[in-house]
């Protein structure tokens, strides 16, 4: 049986706070976890007992598993300047985070840099949205500014832009920066600015009345899908 004390450390884990105070997160249902695993995360505990799991589970409907795993020591950051990266400016919902994480992993993208108010990755509905995902792709946290004028001058950086041109009748890269940005503001100015490669996806609704605007995940996934179909 669970005690009252594991009970409220893993409770704790769902603040970011409770996160960072104890280097650790959790991970709820199997493939998840056994992702995690097979990743070489380091699991601090792992439950399989319904009744434990429910005292416990930061879900409406808890599953038939539950990790608690430390948190992976920071890796030393390599600009990845020969092969395709995603950069988030202030993605905020952590649905929408944990979706581009998946969306990254099946189109083969490693590495995700995110600036400072981009959502916690290690956030429970997080990590629960990735679908282990998060076992494979890499997020790198910090001044987003920063790494993007670490860059090559000659880096292909692109992002879609109301003002931007045609992805489907652009030019795409094998390598590249892609940015997306926040769910309601879009891009801040200064990472605008560091945009080379404008690109604009369009609609094809009839008539004046569309969507004014797409969710930032599905826009990642037509981005992501159009540059590895030109691959």
């Amino acid at each position: 049986m669970i005690s009252k004390n594991k009970i409220k450390l893993i409770r704790s884990l769902e603040t970011k706070k409770g996160r960072e105070k104890h280097q650790l997160f959790v991970a709820e249902g199997h493939k998840v976890v056994a992702d995690l695993v097979a990743a070489g995360y380091h699991a601090e505990d792992i439950f399989d007992e319904e009744d434990d799991i429910k005292k416990v589970s930061f879900l409406q409907h808890p599953q038939a598993k539950l990790g608690v795993f430390r948190l992976p020591e920071p890796d030393k950051v390599l600009l990845p300047t020969n092969e395709l990266a995603l950069a988030l400016d202030g993605v905020q919902d952590p649905g929408n985070l944990g979706t581009i994480i998946r969306i990254a992993d099946w189109f083969g993208i490693k590495h995700i840099f995110c600036s400072m108010e981009t959502a916690d990755c290690w956030n429970p509905k997080v990590v629960q949205a990735t679908m282990g995902s998060i076992a494979r792709v890499k997020l790198h946290y910090g001044d987003l500014k920063a790494v993007l004028n670490a860059l090559p001058d000659d880096y292909p950086v692109y992002g879609t832009l109301l003002d931007g041109d045609d992805i489907y009748k652009q030019s795409l890269t094998a390598h590249g920066m892609i940015i997306m940005g926040n769910e309601g503001k879009g891009m801040t100015e200064e990472i605008r600015k560091c945009v080379n490669r404008k690109l604009f996806i369009p609609h094809f609704a009839s008539g004046e009345s569309h969507a004014e605007s797409l969710n930032v995940a599905i826009a990642t996934a037509i981005v992501c899908s159009e540059f590895r179909r030109r691959r």
